[in-house]
């Protein structure tokens, strides 16, 4: 395990980097959040295609939602890529025999199909690696069956990708799916496998250990809500009667995930400590069905190491995160 050095730099200028945001978008929530602070960061960050992924709601539902959320943010032009409705293997079935679980994500739901579309999502992906091979980054919010699913259609594109930046997994602390995998990495554990083995030649890692740290209490939630704008009026109600219901419980805690990762992509100084590892999925059907487990590198010799982030600089990300979410 090598350790990196603390990233305490000044946020800077530089060139915006080009992206497809792939995401199981709710009703708001982080995924939301993400989205309105890479769109509203238009010097750092220039958006390819947005692409959605069955897992928090099935991808059908995350497009609807994502509909709503760019008409508030004024960016109705944007129509969603929509990708993977079924994780490849793992199933609402399966996850009945899995005992407890803290959160089943669309699993809870029945299926809603979208009719066959295309483009579809791996097509907006594909093109996007195509027409700037080497200068693309995927900024992967959800569950990884979109990735996988281009990984293994066009394996001539695996190298081609810039950077792969994630929320997903848990390396030092328990999941909040199970006892002992992260929702996004549960939800389908053989996907983030293939992406964790792959040789796409930078991966990005917010587990939950960083995760974790970054925790949004009714205070913080207040001072969102306060901007009074469309955007955070649909804030309000998500977290305030859905999820963690600041409304109805002042003293429950949430915690910022995806932010995290689109955060890096405007301030990486955020981010204070991290290690790099080469990782892998257990994918064995049980009670540690996707949790993160270190690679027998012998399996995937040309995988490259994850840099996974496990620390930060809290008042640093929310002064970031609270001027892009309650902007006019």
């Amino acid at each position: 395990m090598k350790l990196w050095p603390l990233l305490l730099l000044p946020l800077t200028a530089q060139a915006a980097t080009t992206i497809v945001f792939d995401t199981d978008c709710g009703y708001f929530g982080d995924d939301g959040a993400a989205l309105t602070m890479v769109l509203r960061s238009p010097d750092n960050v220039r958006i390819s295609a947005i692409t959605a992924v069955s897992g928090n709601v099935w991808a059908a539902e995350t497009a609807g939602y994502l509909g709503e959320i760019l008409h508030l943010l004024g960016r109705a032009e944007w129509k969603p890529y929509i990708g993977a409705q079924m994780p490849l293997i793992h199933s609402v079935d399966m996850a009945k025999l899995e005992g407890a679980l803290e959160f089943e994500g669309a699993f809870s739901n029945p299926l809603q199909l979208a009719p066959p579309v295309r483009p579809s999502a791996l097509d907006a992906i594909a093109a996007a690696i195509k027409h700037s091979p080497g200068r693309i980054t995927i900024l992967a919010l959800g569950p990884m069956t979109n990735v996988a699913m281009l990984i293994r259609l066009y394996p001539d594109l695996e190298t081609k990708i810039q950077r792969i930046v994630f929320m997903g997994g848990n390396v030092h602390v328990g999941g909040n799916a199970s006892h002992a995998a992260e929702f996004n990495f549960w939800f389908d554990p053989e996907a983030a496998q293939i992406v964790l083995r792959s040789r796409i030649p930078e991966k990005v890692m917010f587990p939950l250990d960083i995760c974790n740290r970054a925790v949004l209490n009714k205070g913080r939630f207040d001072e969102i809500v306060a901007a009074g704008t469309p955007l955070t009026a649909r804030y309000k109600e998500d977290y305030g009667m859905r999820y963690p219901g600041f409304l109805k419980d002042p003293h429950a805690t949430g915690y910022l995930w995806d932010e995290l990762a689109a955060a890096w992509l405007l301030d990486t100084g955020f981010v204070t400590r991290q290690e790099s590892d080469w990782l892998d999925i257990d994918t064995r059907f049980g009670k540690t069905y996707g949790a993160t487990v270190p690679l027998d590198r012998k399996l995937a010799p040309s995988a490259t190491p994850v840099r996974v982030m496990l620390d930060l600089d809290y008042p640093r990300l929310w002064s970031l995160y609270k001027r892009l979410l309650t902007a006019r």
